[in-house]
């Protein structure tokens, strides 16, 4: 056996060893697929004024997926219900006049197009349109989730959060869902800090005119 042969021959088991090790390092360290939240929102608004809120419903259009409605906006609203109450707002029925109208759009990732009843100039034109574009340009997941408040009173989108995630009508996807909608809501209110990146943000990037 040649030297060199030799060499290779008995260096084998370290090498088969030390990438062994790295594959084990890439695994650990490799980021994970996760859901990705993102969250816009009106800098000029004083959310302090929000005190209750209604919760609407929404609007379904996820390609290829038999779901019940009922299903995913029940869970849409015990989410939002919850972070919400957390936060110091309650409650009402639609008819008391709330401060905030709840509402949620989801949309499967082959036809992220907005669903009826308007949403689709408020998702892709004006400032809104800057992360719904992010999010649409990154979006790599099953399906997108999108909630909005509205307030009442202006009868103008006040805050949004989108999620990207599985959307099934499986209790087993649903504390994921629910506990991204969670993370999300801990922007709200945004902070004094959020609020002046957000007015940057804005500033920079000026209102999208809606597509003709």
């Amino acid at each position: 056996m040649l030297n060199s042969e030799k060499s290779w021959y008995h260096s084998t088991p370290k090498n088969i060893a030390a990438m062994l090790v790295l594959f084990a390092l890439l695994l650990v360290f490799a980021p994970q697929s996760i859901a990705k939240t993102a969250v816009d929102f009106d800098p000029n608004l004083n959310f302090s004024k929000f005190k209750t809120f209604a919760y609407v419903g929404g609007s379904n259009a996820l390609e290829f997926r038999e779901l019940n409605p009922n299903y995913i906006s029940e869970r849409v609203h015990a989410g939002v219900a919850q972070a919400l109450v957390q936060r110091g707002l309650r409650e009402v029925p639609l008819d008391q006049q709330p401060d905030l109208v709840v509402r949620y759009w989801a949309n499967s990732q082959s036809n992220m197009v907005a669903p009826a009843a308007g949403a689709g100039d408020i998702m892709t034109s004006g400032y809104w349109a800057y992360t719904y574009d992010l999010m649409r340009a990154e979006d790599s997941l099953d399906a997108t989730l999108v909630i909005d408040l509205t307030d009442a009173k202006r009868k103008a989108l006040a805050w949004r959060i989108y999620l990207e995630q599985k959307i099934v009508d499986d209790d087993s996807i649903w504390p994921k869902v629910l506990n991204e909608i969670s993370k999300g809501f801990e922007h709200f209110p945004p902070s004094k800090k959020e609020i002046a990146e957000k007015q940057k943000e804005r500033a920079e990037h000026p209102p999208k005119p809606p597509s003709q």
